[in-house]
């Protein structure tokens, strides 16, 4: 007997469905894969070399709750990107490190949703489009998705006040990701702060999904531990009540394959992901997590990282500035274009151009007969510089 949640609820993942609707046609020679938001930059020298002095240590357990280094490096981290007072982000209360933020934004579904909720099953508010662990995370918990459109009309961010008052009465969970995947749109700091005071009215939790708070173009984007600070209306609740936000080595250090992160807010709910993780969830090595530590507390990389980032989004604002509707997005790493048929642009691009991107249809859901995804692609800026501008100027010529 197989779940029927997981059988029938939850489509094949995006990148199986891609793989599919161009498996009737020749691979291209040399392929370039944008599909992916993998970034293809080296991992900094010095982390390579943490992790692999320190592959001795793994005969050893790592602990599930990060070790005092990671724990505090990551604390440190917050207090300095977010301006926020020193001492008050506790590396042993208000942070968890974790195998990349894929887990926490997946199980805090697990933690957050009871059986019911007002007597119904628990909503969860789920932007659309979306990073598909959201789904995974609320189905396989038990909730109910609600599905919030988002388009340039709503300067792509979920318009909460749209939900009505019965919704919120049984939702559990918010998810929001700024910047936005696919979208890049950042929230601003009242933005975060209406939702959150939403949230605790309403006793749902909040998982701000962060991972490309250091790829931007800009204007560094607001955080929600910095927007629940300045809200100073917990009535003597730990300040980070209800919220819990997530954070990643993956694209900020070009790290992906360390699968290091972390969760970080709500002492409580941070209390219950380690007690979920420490029956079912991954353990992080421990060459890693020092890795991991060095990371956090370096800059420098992250400031070059930004850079040739924000050298692709010119340079495709230069090719493409015509071309299915584009903008330049708040962060993040990828461009959401409208071609009109985002299944016959990726089968095209692929035969004729040999570039690999991803159907914007397969990262959203239909709500009310409309994919909100459907008339576009994502593709991912990852490539360095000049495969970037030979790809995009070679789109540009096929859309």
């Amino acid at each position: 007997m197989i779940n029927p949640r997981l059988a029938q609820d939850l489509n094949e993942y995006p990148f199986a469905r891609l793989n599919e609707l161009i498996s009737d046609l020749p691979a291209p020679k040399n392929p370039i894969i944008m599909s992916v938001g993998e970034p293809q930059g080296p991992v900094p020298q010095f982390a390579r070399d943490i992790v692999a002095r320190d592959l001795s240590l793994s005969n050893k357990y790592p602990p599930n709750q990060g070790t005092p280094e990671l724990c505090q490096a990551i604390a440190g981290w917050l207090t300095r990107r977010y301006g926020l007072p020193e001492g008050l982000v506790q590396w042993n209360r208000h942070v968890l490190p974790l195998a990349g933020s894929k887990e926490g934004v997946y199980n805090i579904a697990t933690v957050a949703l009871p059986p019911e909720k007002n007597g119904r099953k628990p909503a969860v508010l789920i932007p659309n489009p979306f990073y598909q662990a959201y789904l995974g995370g609320a189905v396989l918990a038990g909730g109910e998705t609600v599905f919030l459109n988002t388009n340039a009309e709503n300067g792509f961010l979920p318009d909460f006040d749209a939900v009505p008052l019965e919704t919120w009465k049984r939702t559990a969970l918010v998810y929001l990701c700024s910047p936005g995947n696919p979208q890049g749109a950042s929230a601003s700091i009242p933005y975060i702060q209406k939702l959150i005071e939403r949230c605790r009215r309403h006793d749902a939790i909040l998982a701000l999904d962060e991972c490309y708070a250091e790829i931007y173009n800009d204007k560094a984007p607001s955080g929600g531990l910095q927007a629940a600070v300045a809200m100073d209306e917990t009535g003597g609740k730990d300040p980070f009540a209800n919220l819990v936000v997530f954070h990643s080595l993956s694209k900020r250090s070009n790290a992906a394959g360390l699968r290091s992160g972390f969760a970080a807010g709500d002492p409580k709910i941070i209390a219950m992901l380690l007690r979920w993780k420490t029956y079912g969830g991954p353990q992080v090595p421990l060459a890693i997590q020092n890795a991991a530590a060095a990371l956090w507390g370096e800059e420098s990389h992250v400031a070059a990282i930004r850079g040739e980032y924000q050298a692709r989004f010119q340079a495709a604002k230069s090719i493409l500035h015509n071309k299915g509707g584009f903008f330049m997005p708040d962060g993040g790493f990828f461009l959401w274009l409208d071609v009109g048929d985002g299944e016959k642009a990726a089968r095209t691009l692929w035969a004729e151009g040999g570039i690999k991107v991803l159907p914007g249809g397969y990262v959203s859901r239909e709500v009310d007969g409309i994919n909100p995804g459907q008339r576009y692609i994502r593709v991912a800026l990852v490539q360095d510089l000049d495969t970037t501008r030979r790809a995009l100027t070679r789109m540009s010529e096929l859309l």
